[in-house]
């Protein structure tokens, strides 16, 4: 999975980021916010693909 976020190439100050790092906080944040993050087999259904 990619959030996008590859350019930010540090998670904290300080702490270097890795990709999973990033996507682990991203979804932390949208948990955080209420939301919830789907698996990649319901945000295919929500788009109607295969």
């Amino acid at each position: 999975m990619s959030v996008l976020l590859e350019d930010n190439i540090y998670l904290d100050k300080g702490v270097l980021a890795s990709n999973g790092m990033l996507v682990e906080r991203a979804v932390e944040i949208i948990e955080r916010l209420g939301s919830k993050v789907l698996s990649p087999m319901e945000a295919r259904a929500k788009l109607g693909l295969k």
